[in-house]
Formats: structure tokens, sequence, C-alpha cells
């Protein structure tokens, strides 16, 4: 055993040590990368010690991806910190695509099949995430069935993430991430406003 694993549980901190070296390992080399032992390793600690906090890869897996939606949906909290609701949105869509540029194989790892858990921590983690939007569009849009609503922001914001980290964007148009995010969420806030303009005449 290490000199390392006896200070780290002295501290408490040997599962957030954990759930950092697995990030690092999951951005460095995939998830396949991702084991117990590997974490072990980075960490400096023995082979058997990770076993105390997670049962096998998959709760692994599920606590980094929930340590995933906790960071997304800070990130669309501070966001949507302006006034206007819909200004809020925007900022909102921008954030979501731009932490998914960031964090491309957590991102992935967030969604994907592997990580299809049971995790009552990760399922109430991707609950507070999904509530930081569906909130926001119902103060957007105050008048309107929020549920279609919700699910259409949602897969726009998305679906526009999974182009960027696919790289099928790079030769349809011209700018970044951020750039590109916004200008995408405003033009459907005005397809929005054209269609109740149309609507009153």
């Amino acid at each position: 055993m290490s000199q390392a694993e006896p200070v780290q549980r002295q501290r408490g901190d040997l599962g957030p040590a954990l759930i950092d070296a697995a990030l690092e390992l999951l951005a460095e080399e995939g998830v396949d990368a991702l084991s117990l032992r590997g974490v072990a390793r980075r960490v400096g600690v023995s082979a058997m010690a990770p076993y105390r906090y997670f049962s096998d890869k998959s709760a692994l897996m599920a606590a980094v991806a929930r340590h995933g939606f906790e960071h997304l949906a800070a990130a669309m909290r501070r966001a949507a910190s302006g006034e206007d609701p819909r200004e809020r949105l925007v900022a909102i869509g921008v954030a979501y695509v731009s932490y998914a540029v960031d964090h491309p194989a957590l991102f992935r790892l967030m969604f994907g099949s592997q990580c299809c858990s049971g995790d009552q921590g990760l399922r109430a983690a991707r609950d507070a995430t999904y509530a930081v939007l569906s909130s926001t569009v119902a103060r957007a849009y105050p008048d309107k069935p929020h549920e279609a609503l919700i699910l259409g922001c949602w897969s726009l914001t998305h679906g526009l993430a999974s182009l960027f980290l696919d790289g099928r964007l790079s030769d349809r148009v011209a700018g970044s991430c951020v750039e590109i995010a916004e200008q995408v969420n405003r033009a459907m806030l005005a397809l929005d406003g054209d269609t109740v303009a149309r609507r009153g005449n």
C-alpha cells in the first residue's frame, strides 16, 4: 500500500480524487480506458481501494456521468442569470453546446449507451439538469405547451452539440461554437416571433 492512501483516507477525499482521476483518463484515453485499477494507479492507492467507493466499472462510470451532469447544470444556471427569460434561454443553449465541446469524452459518456445506469444519484443529476431548461422555457413561454417546447429546445441544442462533436459543421458554417450556438438559438426565437406576427395578421 502506498503512503498516499492513508493520507487520502484521513482527509476523507479519496472518492473525489478517484473521480478526478477518472475524468483525466476519460479525457486522455476515452471510455475504454476507465477502470477501477486505472484510477487507483493514477491516484497512487492500492488496486482494492476504489472498491470501497464503487462496486464495479459501471458504478464508476455512473459517478463520473453524475459529475458531468452536475457541472453542466451549474454552467446552465450561471448562464441563465439575466433578466429577460428568452435571453436566458439563448444563454442556456450556448452553455450546453460549449460544455459539450469543452468536454467531448465526458459528454458522450453522459448520454451514451455505456451509462444506461439505474443509479439514483445519476438519475437525480440528469433530472436537475433538465429542470434548469424546463423552468427557463416555462418562464419564457408561459402561455404555450411546455413539454413540447422543452423537448424541442433540448433536441435543438443537443443535436447542435452532437454535430459539433462529430465534426459535421466545419464545412458548412463559419464561427466558433459559441457564435454558432447563439445564432441558431436566436434564429429559433425569431421564428417564434414570426409565427406570432403571422397569426395576428
